[in-house]
């Protein structure tokens, strides 16, 4: 039993040590200039300048409208709508890793790493 207990040890010290690889952020530095997840496409074009990249990934079903409690509020208008999903790449150098941003619609929802740049 002792010997299972080091292998999943090991295996799970493994998975946690590369994880940073591909971990999601919050936010992103462009020079001086910081964006956050939630921020818009004009917001993070304005400060970190056109992508090297951009990439339509499809689209995806969101409320549309506010989810404010118990009460549903759905014939207000469609209960869903289809927002496109977009992904843009920054390349800062070969000395640097590739920032990807995910965009549903007009907001950043996510934030992440990938290889280094060329």
């Amino acid at each position: 039993m002792r010997g299972h207990s080091i292998a999943l040890f090991v295996i799970t010290s493994l998975i946690l040590a590369m994880s940073p690889l591909a971990r999601a952020e919050d936010s992103m530095r462009c020079g001086s200039r910081l964006i956050h997840t939630g921020d818009g496409k004009d917001k993070v074009r304005a400060l970190c300048r056109e992508p090297s990249d951009v990439a339509f990934a499809g689209t995806i079903g969101r409320r549309g409208y506010p989810s404010t409690g118990q009460y549903d509020y759905s014939y207000f208008g469609p209960a869903w709508v289809e927002m496109p999903v977009e992904i843009w790449t920054y390349n800062f150098g070969s000395h640097k890793l590739l920032r990807k941003l995910r965009f549903v619609g007009d907001e950043l929802v996510e934030i992440s790493t990938a290889g280094y740049g060329y």
